[in-house]
């Protein structure tokens, strides 16, 4: 799939609180170069709406009555018709839970309900440019409930990884940056892209959201 045109990023709402499309959708509507896909106030809907739009992005309610975001996020995963669309959970940090599950099922990134709307405004731009929205204090929650338990488990293609790879591996599963990653190493941003990016071919590795799931799994991140 290739990247959306930044000039044209199509966006759709899933939530159960009418406000809250309310405000996602006229935030949209006055940034350029987004527009605004539709809303649905359930799981059941969005995906009827993303079968109709197929939007870039969705902002995706975690909780949701009938269909809940979970559930609507492994039912987009499966539908190869409808995978083409990013999808950003809108979460809280109560609900922290379910952000690894979120992981495995293919969300692309997160957002708190009550984020700045800069932020929201950018984890949609982030993911509809192929990149994972995974900031490190959610990150971090991750790891510690999840990771450096003993529960490693195999990770196919992870043995055909190098040393610095591994390494690299490991610090994006931190919630790093490229350009983070590069100041702590001092190497540069494109010496980390080039081994991240050839990381995720051998694990087969969609976006950096699921290279993370991947280290966790294999035990390479750590709380």
């Amino acid at each position: 799939m290739s990247a959306p045109d930044p000039a044209g990023i199509t966006v759709a709402v899933a939530d159960d609180q009418a406000v809250v499309r309310m405000g996602l959708r006229a935030l949209i509507d006055s940034e350029p170069g987004l527009s605004f896909a539709g809303e649905a106030p359930d799981g059941r809907a969005a995906l009827a709406l993303l079968a109709r739009v197929r939007p870039d992005v969705l902002l995706l309610d975690i909780q949701m009555p009938g269909l809940d975001g979970l559930e609507t996020l492994r039912a987009i995963a499966a539908d190869p018709a409808l995978r083409a669309t990013r999808v950003v959970m809108v979460t809280t940090f109560a609900l922290d839970q379910y952000v690894f599950a979120a992981l495995q099922a293919g969300a692309s990134g997160f957002v708190l309900k009550d984020s700045p709307p800069e932020e929201l405004i950018n984890a949609i731009r982030v993911v509809a440019a192929g990149e994972a929205l995974l900031s490190p204090a959610i990150t971090r929650k991750v790891i510690a409930r999840f990771g450096g338990r003993g529960e490693a488990a195999p990770v196919e293609g992870i043995e055909t990884l190098t040393p610095r790879e591994r390494e690299l591996v490991a610090w994006v599963a931190g919630g790093l940056s490229n350009e983070e990653i590069a100041r702590e190493l001092v190497i540069s941003p494109d010496t980390v892209r080039t081994h991240v990016s050839r990381a995720m071919v051998k694990l087969r590795a969609r976006d950096r959201a699921q290279l993370v799931v991947f280290a966790i799994r294999a035990g390479l991140a750590q709380p």
